[in-house]
């Protein structure tokens, strides 16, 4: 097995507990589908929120999910003017198999737009 990173974002509709929440479990269930990882994989997440989501801390959605033994940690996204708002981010690190150039990162909604060159 390597240690192998895999990036995501996804924005959400508001700065609303429930956005944040459901927003947050979509793209850790999407990154670990499109890269078949397993919950004992996971060595690590790092979230970030745009600052003008602060309704709940989106490790918080996958404590949820079950990932429970997993190294946690939510920060700040730096405000960048005109930076695309109500963002989350994530950055995972994980035991694969898996090439660098095999890792799916995962964009999902109007965050599909901060990575136009990777594929659909």
């Amino acid at each position: 097995m390597t240690v192998r990173a895999v990036r995501g974002a996804i924005q959400v509709e508001s700065n609303e507990r429930a956005a944040v929440l459901d927003g947050a479990s979509e793209l850790v269930q999407e990154v670990m589908r499109r890269n078949e990882i397993q919950p004992d994989d996971l060595i690590s997440i790092l979230f970030t929120a745009t600052p003008d989501l602060t309704a709940e801390f989106p490790a918080y959605a996958a404590r949820q999910l079950g990932l429970t033994d997993v190294p946690l940690m939510c920060a700040s996204e730096i405000a960048v003017p005109g930076a695309l708002p109500r963002t989350l981010r994530l950055l995972a690190h994980v035991d694969t198999e898996l090439r660098r150039s095999e890792i799916r990162h995962v964009y999902l909604r109007g965050a599909a737009s901060l990575r136009t060159d990777l594929p659909r």
